[in-house]
């Protein structure tokens, strides 16, 4: 599972809210600090709402109302900056503590960077090649290759959205090394017997990463959707720009 409650997010959520006036500033912050030109709009915004609303001329009752703007402005900052945790509020990865009988000496928990933590998934599976169902096997280095495709795409030109960070994230460093540590643990007498759900453990598996393949490939479309919408926006950009130049390019010179 992954948890937020690290001695750095207290740490930044405490200085947070003993600063909570200075709430639209760190909405510009995190947009800085993470390069997202949408937050770093969206913070710019808020902080000039709030200098607006001080800067108006002192009589009681724009006093009042500037009073309450700014308190308003406070308040959604500090909603957008919880809405924004993922940018700011670094995940700890914690998976099962359990050792493979297949390889004592491998680390229980996948690394931070996504590249190296699905090359982690990826080298558990085949290190327990042998207590895998052939299909099963197949099914986790395929999904592997697609989320690799879509981590590679990401690290050359990231989208900047939370929401697909968030989920390529918690894909790869939590849900398919779960079920692949759940899966090794079990005695392999056990692999056939039906548990409380109804289920064999095989049977779970399968199911399991049936899932875990759809939402790879839901974000590898997802990822190469927006990159086809961007370059088909580019098009028609330089299309109206210089689509009516049919005679070629002067460069200035008559």
């Amino acid at each position: 599972m992954m948890s937020r409650l690290t001695v750095g997010n207290i740490f930044k959520v405490t200085v947070a809210l003993l600063f909570f006036p200075f709430m639209p500033l760190l909405v510009l912050m995190i947009g800085v600090r993470r390069s997202n030109w949408k937050v770093i709009l969206e913070g710019g915004l808020y902080v000039a709402l709030v200098l607006a609303a001080v800067a108006l001329p002192g009589t009681a009752a724009q006093f009042i109302l500037s009073f309450f703007v700014v308190l308003g402005l406070i308040a959604v900052a500090g909603m957008r900056s919880y809405m924004l945790r993922d940018l700011w509020l670094h995940p700890r990865t914690r998976g099962p503590q359990v050792m493979t009988q297949s390889q004592p000496g491998a680390g229980t928990t996948p690394p931070e960077d996504l590249s190296s933590a699905l090359a982690w998934s990826a080298a558990l599976a085949k290190r327990n090649r042998s207590r895998l169902p052939s299909e099963a096997y197949a099914s986790i280095l395929e999904t592997c290759q697609t989320l690799d495709a879509v981590i590679d795409a990401e690290t050359r030109q990231p989208l900047g959205d939370p929401q697909f960070e968030y989920e390529l994230s918690a894909t790869v460093r939590d849900y398919l090394p779960s079920v692949l540590q759940n899966y090794v643990a079990i005695p392999p007498k056990m692999l056939e017997t039906k548990q409380a759900s109804g289920r064999t453990p095989n049977e779970e598996l399968a199911e399991q990463l049936q899932l875990l393949a759809g939402q790879a490939e839901t974000l590898h479309s997802s990822r190469h959707r927006r990159t086809s919408a961007e370059l088909t926006n580019t098009g028609n950009f330089l299309r109206e720009r210089f689509g009516h130049r049919q005679g070629g390019f002067d460069f200035g010179i008559k």
